[in-house]
């Protein structure tokens, strides 16, 4: 018999619980019964009694407590007990600094809606699957900063990640200057990892730190880089300048970046460089990373038990009082 209200607690005797079986037998047996305690009497009309009494109707009472007196009574001496669980959780984290390209060819549309859009949902996920890092964000476009700093507090993350947007700062491509913020945020560090993954769609063209200068002090601070470039192959719906109103002017070009730089800056620092020409292609290459860049955690888990018996059995005799309280006062019947 499965009892919903039930479900969260743990019996020491369980096989008291069959005597709940007898609840069926007990209301076929009311049942048959029911016409033997009453008499017959033939009265010429049945007017008088169209409208049952108050009191007539709630009899139904007597053998509902009588019900959950036996089903109170039995859960007791099953020995019903409460199950607190508590869990000490000791994680040896990752510290992750994502850097993401915010150039206006961020808004291209081999990706739908644009690459950016779609950079942020899958940043996003892998975020989520991340629960005991602290995790930071670094953009960059033709200058660079720390949108938000290395933090457990992932729903904030989030939400500077969501609102990212192209053209907040200067247009341009400066990847050492993105890497390089990055890599001060972890400098200081205590973790046993710590990782930077940058994902860009150009080729460096702005910024006084060049790429391959960001590497080196990365390597030099044991950061691992993670590289990924993102746009299809071939030509894509690219903006190519901007309105004075600040609208952008799309036109087809081709989609170029130096992947040998990004492969360079992955391979001195230990890291792995990923090529992403679709939304499902990236999050392939975020699960890779996820894989790669393990989180050690060691679970204790904790049991306390709370015997509830007595409550059941307080529940059973204030039933079975009740029952007959009501029995030989309100609804008593002269024989």
């Amino acid at each position: 018999m499965s009892l919903p209200f039930l479900e969260n607690y743990n019996f020491l005797a369980p096989y008291w619980l069959l005597g709940l079986t007898l609840l069926p037998i007990m209301a076929a047996w009311y049942l048959s019964q029911r016409e033997k305690r009453y008499v017959n009497l033939n009265l010429p009309s049945l007017e008088a009694f169209e409208k049952s009494s108050l009191r007539g109707r709630l009899r139904v009472l007597l053998p509902i407590l009588r019900a959950l007196t036996v089903v109170t009574l039995f859960i007791a001496m099953a020995r019903p007990q409460l199950t607190l669980q508590e869990e000490e959780i000791t994680a040896d984290g990752v510290d992750i600094m994502m850097v993401m390209d915010l150039s206006s060819s961020m808004l291209a549309q081999d990706f739908t809606p644009d690459r950016l859009e779609v950079s942020k949902d899958v940043a996003a996920d892998f975020i989520d699957k991340r629960k005991y890092d602290r995790i930071g964000l670094a953009v960059f476009s033709g200058e660079a900063f720390t949108q938000c700093p290395l933090t457990t507090d992932h729903r904030i993350l989030k939400e500077f990640l969501d609102g990212l947007q192209c053209g907040i700062l200067q247009d341009g491509t400066a990847i050492g200057m993105g890497l390089s913020t990055a890599v001060n945020r972890l400098k200081d560090s205590e973790a046993k990892s710590k990782i930077v993954i940058l994902l860009t769609d150009g080729d460096n063209n702005a910024g006084y730190i060049k790429p391959i200068t960001a590497g080196e002090i990365a390597r030099e601070l044991d950061v691992k880089v993670y590289t990924i470039g993102i746009g299809s192959k071939g030509a894509a719906r690219t903006p190519i300048r901007r309105r004075s109103n600040g609208d952008y002017v799309y036109g087809m070009s081709q989609v170029n970046f130096d992947e040998d730089l990004l492969r360079e800056l992955s391979k001195m620092t230990g890291g792995q460089y990923f090529r992403a020409v679709s939304k499902e292609g990236l999050e392939e290459i975020y699960q890779i990373i996820d894989q790669l860049e393990k989180t050690k955690i060691d679970v204790t888990t904790i049991k306390r038990y709370s015997e509830e018996f007595y409550l059941f059995a307080l529940l059973g005799i204030i039933f079975l009082v009740l029952e007959v309280l009501l029995r030989y006062t309100i609804f008593r019947t002269i024989p």
